[in-house]
């Protein structure tokens, strides 16, 4: 497993409100985002805080076909990003290896020589095969 702090690897982090504001959702729902494994989130800084690689969010115009339910997009607030579309399953996997939060975070922000950079771009760019390939290698 990676043995390197997220804390040095990640360039920007959310809050969990901060995160809330940017997807149009109140706290709770963001907490439970995490606990549902949707997102991943560490605690860090000083105090430490909760909180959210900010490179898991994609401006509202670039998210997969994945939107909220029915329903609430009439009453929720005007969301300026989504959560990256292929997170949830990529942290699946990772946990499929026994990965914690910030195993997990920490691998996708550790460069690696068979992507082109860092498993989150090439989430990011939409390869999200190779990645997923590459987390299943570690069982």
């Amino acid at each position: 497993m990676t043995a390197q702090n997220p804390d040095d690897l990640v360039d920007s982090w959310l809050t969990v409100p901060d995160v809330a504001d940017e997807l149009g959702l109140d706290a709770g729902r963001v907490r439970r985002l995490l606990k549902e494994r949707r997102l991943a989130g560490v605690r860090c800084g000083e105090p430490p805080v909760l909180s959210i690689p900010a490179a898991f969010l994609v401006p509202v115009d670039a998210r997969n076909p994945a939107t909220a339910p029915e329903g609430y997009a009439e009453e929720a607030p005007a969301a300026r990003a989504a959560v990256l579309a292929s997170l949830q399953g990529t942290l699946s996997v990772l946990g499929d290896v026994g990965m914690s939060d910030a195993e997990a975070i920490a691998w996708l922000f550790t460069p690696d020589e068979s992507l082109p950079g860092r498993p989150v771009d090439a989430l990011r760019a939409g390869h999200k095969t190779e990645v997923r390939r590459r987390a299943q290698a570690l069982l």
